[in-house]
């Protein structure tokens, strides 16, 4: 039996891991988040405690009492902007959450599956392989790089599953995402700006969802690469989901990163190869154009 806790259970990765991990035979999951269980009317059956994982205390607790022989860390702050505005936010909850996890883990002896993120890298070679070098470009990617720090040297037992530009539909939130946001736009015959100087290896949050399950089930130990397997720009993105939809496609400009003021730099080439995740887990991502008949499946009326 395995007994799975998930942190963050409330976003969009914590979410498609509670519809993917309820149903399975001989897996227990408890579902914890601040605040209330936004999955409560979808998911009625579904264990739930609210946890805040920059309580070490309540932390502690909770681990104690559920015992669970793995733990998925998915709670993390991910606005990158936020991350450089709130400095002391983003330490408290993508550093010092980690550390209150790990020492947690260590002492329950809970095997710890950490999410961490392309930006830890500076953009400059990409795709990356799981030895490349961490060079972050932004606060946001230095936390997740210190993050990684401390589970490297911890003595429990640990994978880090490193994801890029994660996409999905969730549950209770006005959250959007690239393929939404330029389905809309489209429809409403708004031209939008998107950037053909990026290049990102987009993730579908249910592949995610399951690059963290088949950590849990091999047992393994170590860093993997969980992302989609093509590298497009935003651009490229937007072009396939307005051919999706039968939508001009004469409404989307190109644009470079530099038009765009926001407060933290983004890297311009990451992406990840993904062979490692594939060989070793037999992980198998779906396409960019799979990904969009996903997310329209569980949107359209």
């Amino acid at each position: 039996m395995k007994k799975i806790l998930i942190t963050g259970s409330n976003g969009l990765l914590g979410q498609k891991l509670a519809e993917l991990l309820l149903p399975k035979q001989d897996v227990a999951v408890l579902a914890t988040s601040r605040g209330e269980n936004k999955l409560a009317q979808v998911l009625p059956t579904l264990p739930f405690q609210s946890m805040d994982v920059t309580n070490p205390a309540q932390v502690a607790e909770v681990i104690r009492e559920f015992r669970p022989t793995h733990l998925i860390h998915t709670a993390a702050m991910t606005n990158v902007d936020q991350c450089e505005s709130d400095r002391e936010g983003a330490l408290k909850l993508n550093c010092d959450a980690v550390q209150y996890l790990v020492d947690a883990c260590e002492k329950y002896n809970v095997y710890l599956i950490h999410v961490s993120t392309d930006f830890i890298f500076d953009g400059e070679d990409g795709p990356y392989t799981e030895e490349a070098e961490a060079n972050p470009v932004n606060f946001y990617g230095e936390t997740k790089r210190l993050a990684e720090e401390i589970i490297k040297t911890s003595k429990c037992k640990w994978a880090i599953l490193r994801t890029v530009l994660v996409y999905g539909v969730v549950h209770d939130y006005g959250r959007s995402n690239i393929v939404l946001w330029v389905r809309d736009s489209l429809r409403s015959g708004k031209v939008i700006k998107v950037v053909i100087d990026q290049f990102r290896t987009p993730t579908l949050a249910e592949d995610l969802a399951m690059g963290c399950w088949l950590a849990v089930k091999h047992d393994a130990e170590g860093i993997y690469n969980i992302s989609g397997s093509e590298l497009l720009t935003p651009y490229d993105m937007a072009l396939q989901v307005a051919e999706f939809f039968a939508l001009d496609n004469s409404f989307i400009d190109k644009a470079d990163a530099s038009t765009f003021s926001q407060a933290a730099r983004r890297p311009l080439r990451t992406g990840f190869d993904i062979s490692k995740a594939q060989n070793e887990l037999g992980y198998q991502p779906h396409t960019f154009r799979e990904g969009i008949q996903i997310v329209a499946g569980q949107t359209e009326d």
